[in-house]
């Protein structure tokens, strides 16, 4: 099989991974409500990148001993998650949109580089006087819109029927990144037309192959 069928087998796989744990989200938060279910749900992603990480970076007998320890904090906070894994998926999701709002803001500031600008140096650098100022403003934009989808899931979670908050923080959130994506390329189009576009799968790809070699 080819690199190029082999990585398309790997999105859809990925994207079909993703639909399904969407689904049975909001089946736990509509349908199902407090149970094993629901808060094995909302750990299972945290845990894993939390052993992956401690397993990657730790020692053995370290990663084991922070291993027990995940479990038994698992265990005895059991029955809470149970009864309030709604709320823990809340402020995981809050959480890692909050980072990503805050990790693009700050680079705004004076004396650092905007993310966006970063990542098109990476592909096509060096930039323009015109790219770095569109960069910048690509990177105010998606800022904004990290915050604007914790602001969205924290007043449907208090506010609306806990399935509402469901069907957005589950089925609205992603398309809505992806026409972000698609709406940035489409304004780049008749702003930049002059730059080479590259793909965000090219993009993300030079970025973390920039990243492992510094």
């Amino acid at each position: 099989m080819s690199a190029h069928w082999r990585s398309r087998l790997q999105c859809a796989a990925a994207c079909v991974l993703i639909a399904a744990y969407a689904g049975l989200s909001h089946y736990c938060n509509s349908a199902l409500g407090p149970g094993d279910w629901g808060a094995a749900l909302a750990l299972g992603p945290l845990v894993a990148l939390t052993l992956t990480l401690a397993w990657r970076w730790a020692a053995p007998p370290l990663a084991l001993l922070l291993s027990a320890g995940l479990a038994a904090l698992i265990y005895g906070l059991w029955p809470l998650l149970e009864r309030h894994f709604a709320l823990f998926w809340l402020v995981q999701e809050s959480t890692v949109y909050g980072v990503l709002g805050l990790t693009f803001g700050r680079s705004l500031l004076s004396n650092r580089i905007a993310v966006c600008t970063q990542l098109a140096d990476k592909v096509h650098g060096p930039l323009s006087a015109g790219e770095v100022a569109y960069t910048r403003r690509v990177t105010a934009a998606w800022a904004a819109f990290f915050f604007g989808v914790v602001t969205v899931s924290l007043l449907l979670f208090i506010f609306a029927p806990l399935r509402i908050w469901s069907i957005y923080i589950n089925f609205c959130v992603l398309p809505l990144v992806a026409a972000m994506f698609v709406a940035e390329y489409l304004i780049r189009r008749r702003i930049l037309p002059q730059v080479r576009r590259a793909g965000l799968l090219a993009t993300v790809r030079v970025y973390f192959a920039t990243s492992q070699q510094s």
